[in-house]
């Protein structure tokens, strides 16, 4: 049943238990605890939250259908931008992603990234007057044929240096069937750069080996950027790129690797990009089935989250974190909470934390 109580207080002060790198028990004690309270709802499919520069305090949900709402002291009060009628939805398909130019108060600009009617991902920019979105604006920026209905990917984050990224999965079906994820040639299975804000930007490809970036993001303090690629049938992983190797090509090893292990050794190994270990892997155990990504909080509310990432599982909506550094995690995963159905994580312009549920609902993150 969908939880509608005003906070589910799940804290997590007795240890628990999270596959964390074999697929063993790597539970940890923690002297604190987190819950997530619900702060708003009423939302078909959210999947992404964010804020525009300039206006920490107001949240813009994208929502899967092809809306996107503004929320504002846990109310919506608006339609930012609707454009279902190019939008094809369901399964993994939608509108799946968001981002504010970092210039957004003068230039007035945002990205979308969607499946169109035809099936294939797109991405566009569109710009805003009177603090809406005109649907009449979009310019198309990329537009990537997809050969089946799932890993899409979708993510869109601008890094600290003002470049864009979009995260593509490796084109769907099972296990790569056509060996996308390692082919320089395809766009699919892979994490791609722009350079300009013009409609015939370059777009670089800056790591590959990816099955389905579902979602990703850049640590505010540093720029170190954070993967949780959605794994296969046994393994799933949260990858991790210093600031400093974001222009040495990456690869993640889908799909002759899933997690630390071989996956499929007829499926050739590029020589093409370092090889990356994920700095976490956990099995399907205890429910748990597909990563979503997460962020680093840097908030100040929560003195306790300062550094952690927190990540989930849209099957148990289990909750975990760690605390990073500068080589990636530097502790054992704990538990940090539930949300049902989880679909995702965002920001605000205060650095607070919030997790969405494909059930409606929109929960912060809270010490205790």
């Amino acid at each position: 049943m969908p939880r509608t109580a005003r906070s589910f207080a799940l804290s997590v002060i007795v240890a628990g238990c999270i596959a964390a790198t074999c697929g063993g028990s790597d539970a940890a004690s923690s002297p604190f605890s987190f819950s997530w309270t619900q702060v708003a709802t009423g939302f078909p499919s959210p999947v992404f939250v964010t804020s525009a520069p300039g206006d920490p305090d107001t949240l813009y949900v994208v929502e899967q259908p092809g809306e996107i709402k503004i929320v504002q002291g846990g109310t919506i009060t608006g339609t930012f931008l609707d454009i279902r009628n190019i939008v094809e939805s369901g399964g993994e398909r939608g509108l799946l992603s968001m981002a504010f130019s970092p210039q957004y108060a003068t230039n007035h600009l945002f990205y979308v990234s969607y499946t169109n009617l035809q099936g294939n991902s797109r991405v566009a920019v569109y710009h805003s007057s009177g603090g809406i979105g005109d649907p009449s604006s979009g310019q198309s920026l990329l537009e990537l044929h997809q050969p089946y209905k799932n890993h899409n990917g979708g993510q869109l984050q601008f890094d600290n240096r003002g470049y864009l990224y979009i995260g593509f999965g490796d084109g769907g079906s099972s296990g790569d069937p056509q060996e996308h994820a390692q082919d320089m040639s395809s766009d699919l299975g892979k994490l791609l750069r722009s350079h300009t804000t013009t409609p015939d930007r370059h777009w670089k490809i800056v790591a590959l080996g990816l099955r389905n970036p579902w979602r990703f993001s850049f640590d505010p303090a540093n720029d170190n950027l954070w993967i949780g690629d959605v794994g296969q049938a046994t393994w799933e992983e949260v990858d991790f790129r210093a600031a400093a190797k974001l222009d040495t090509l990456a690869n993640y090893g889908w799909s002759h690797y899933e997690g630390n292990s071989v996956f499929n050794p007829a499926h050739t190994l590029s020589s093409a990009g370092e090889l990356t270990w994920p700095v976490l892997a956990y099995g399907h155990v205890n429910g748990k089935c597909a990563i979503m990504g997460g962020d680093v909080y840097r908030g100040s509310a929560i003195p306790v989250a300062q550094g952690r990432y927190f990540y989930g599982d849209y099957c148990s909506g289990a909750i975990s974190s760690f605390t990073t550094g500068p080589r990636g995690r530097t502790s054992p995963a704990m538990p940090s909470g539930n949300v049902p159905a989880l679909s995702g994580f965002g920001t605000n312009g205060h650095g607070d934390l919030f997790a969405l549920s494909l059930k409606g609902q929109i929960y912060e993150l809270e010490a205790g």
